[in-house]
C-alpha cells in the first residue's frame, strides 16, 4: 500500500465537494471554507493536468493518476495538520471515477485500497443544473447526466453518505453549511 495515499490527522474532520465538472466544486469548497474560518483543500488534478498541458502539450495518461493522487493527499494532510475541520474539493474517491470511465475501468490499485482506508464525513454531490463553463480541460459538456450518475453510483458503492447539492449556488452552501452543523 502507498502509504502516502493515507490519510494523516484522523481528528480532523473531512467533507468531500464530489462530482462532474464544472458543477460548482470549487467555489463551494472555498465559501464553506470561508464560512467556517477553516481552509480547505484545492483539487490538485486539475493544477496537474493544466502545468502538463501547458508544459507539454500532452493530456492525461494513466501514468499521471498516482502522481496526481500523492498530490491530492500530500495537500489534504498539510492542510488537516492542526485543524479540526477542512474541505476537499474533490478526493482521491474522485479520481478513482474519472481514472475508471477514461481508462475503460483502470485504477491504479494503490488508489483503490487507499479509498477503502481513507475517511470523510460527508460528501457533496453537486448536480449538473448549472451552465457548464468551457476550459482548457473540460471535455464532456454533453456527457453531464451519464456522469453524474457514474459519481452517485460510485458513492453508492462505497456506501458513502452523501447529498445532492441542487439550486443556485447560495441554495447548495445553505444545505451544506446545515449539515456540517450536525456533524461539527
Amino acid at each position: 500500500m502507498e502509504e502516502s495515499l493515507i490519510q494523516q490527522h484522523p481528528d480532523c474532520l473531512r467533507f468531500v465537494f464530489f462530482g462532474p465538472e464544472s458543477t460548482g466544486k470549487t467555489t463551494l469548497a472555498a465559501q464553506i471554507a470561508d464560512h467556517f474560518d477553516t481552509v480547505w483543500v484545492e483539487e490538485q488534478m486539475r493544477s496537474y493536468l493544466q502545468n502538463k498541458l501547458d508544459e507539454t502539450g500532452l493530456t492525461c495518461t494513466r501514468e499521471d493518476l498516482l502522481p496526481i493522487a500523492m498530490g491530492q493527499m500530500a495537500e489534504e494532510n498539510l492542510k488537516a495538520q492542526g485543524r479540526k475541520l477542512i474541505f476537499c474539493d474533490t478526493n482521491l474517491v474522485q479520481l478513482e471515477t474519472y481514472a475508471q470511465y477514461y481508462y475503460q475501468g483502470f485504477c491504479p490499485e494503490a488508489i483503490l485500497q487507499a479509498n477503502k482506508r481513507n475517511h470523510y464525513v460527508h460528501y457533496f454531490l453537486t448536480d449538473i443544473d448549472v451552465p457548464w463553463v468551457a476550459d482548457d480541460l473540460r471535455d464532456r459538456p454533453n456527457s453531464r447526466e451519464e456522469l453524474f450518475t457514474i459519481f452517485e453510483r460510485k458513492l453508492m458503492d462505497y456506501g458513502l453518505p452523501y447529498t445532492v447539492l441542487s439550486g443556485t449556488l447560495e441554495d447548495r452552501l445553505k444545505v451544506a453549511v446545515s449539515i456540517v452543523h450536525q456533524h461539527a
